[in-house]
């Protein structure tokens, strides 16, 4: 057995305010208190829950991690951008080209996503969430496809993608060249281990796979906190 994606946490000065966003966005439902971080169950099953957690940490650069929204036509992909702008979210330069089809945002925090245009056929089987697109090596693609026991859906020109064989959207990295780290990732895993195992044992295992152990000041908590080949973090539950 391998480990589950719990969770992908969001680091928010507003978790309230973040959540209420991509929970107008994407529906579903939010719980959880501003104090002790903020839980969005999206409507459309993604095979994960979105968190948002209380951080003072200021977002220095681009992401590392973003969403890719898919559309099912022209007039879909405009209400999108429509419905995210009314949310408070903004349009975004990151250097894309006019003739890219795609628009690309960014939420009331500054943390870039994408609304792809229609008749992409890489998410052409995939739902509204499309995709979750990671800056990273062929490496930690690999790495993660054995971590969660999800199968290689692309791998070609070091570029790599993975997703759950109960569908949801594919988790992809496009390889080199990488992006600068510019201090502690925005946005993380939390991992929980197999029904059948625990912390260690799982810890153990990804430590066998490439990952690394992670001090970020996290002090006497029950998570252990670790790194990917790439030395992304990530964090794994009791």
């Amino acid at each position: 057995m391998t480990s589950q994606l719990f969770a992908l946490t969001f680091d928010a000065h507003d978790p309230l305010r973040l959540a209420q966003f991509w929970e107008g966005l994407l529906g579903g439902e939010v719980t959880g208190s501003p104090s002790d971080g903020i839980t969005l169950l999206p409507s459309e099953d993604p095979g994960f829950r979105l968190q948002f957690a209380p951080s003072e940490q200021r977002k220095v650069g681009q992401n590392q991690t973003h969403f890719d929204l898919t559309s099912a036509s022209l007039e879909e992909q405009q209400q999108t951008v429509a419905r995210a702008l009314e949310l408070g979210g903004r349009h975004l330069d990151i250097g894309q080209l006019p003739e890219e089809g795609h628009v690309v945002l960014a939420d009331p925090e500054g943390n870039e996503f994408c609304v792809i245009e229609p008749g992409n056929h890489f998410l052409a089987d995939c739902g509204f969430i499309g995709a979750l697109s990671c800056d990273g090596s062929q490496e930690v693609g690999y790495f993660w496809s054995e971590a969660l026991g999800w199968p290689l859906v692309w791998d070609q020109d070091q570029e790599t993608a993975i997703r759950s064989p109960h569908g949801g959207p594919k988790v992809t990295w496009g390889g080199p060249p990488l992006m600068p780290k510019t201090g502690k990732n925005r946005l993380h895993f939390d991992l929980a281990p197999p029904a059948d195992g625990d912390q260690q044992t799982e810890v153990d295992r990804l430590i066998s796979l490439g990952a690394t152990r992670l001090d970020i000041g996290q002090g006497d908590v029950d998570w252990v906190v670790m790194a990917d080949p790439d030395g992304n973090a990530f964090c794994v539950l009791a």
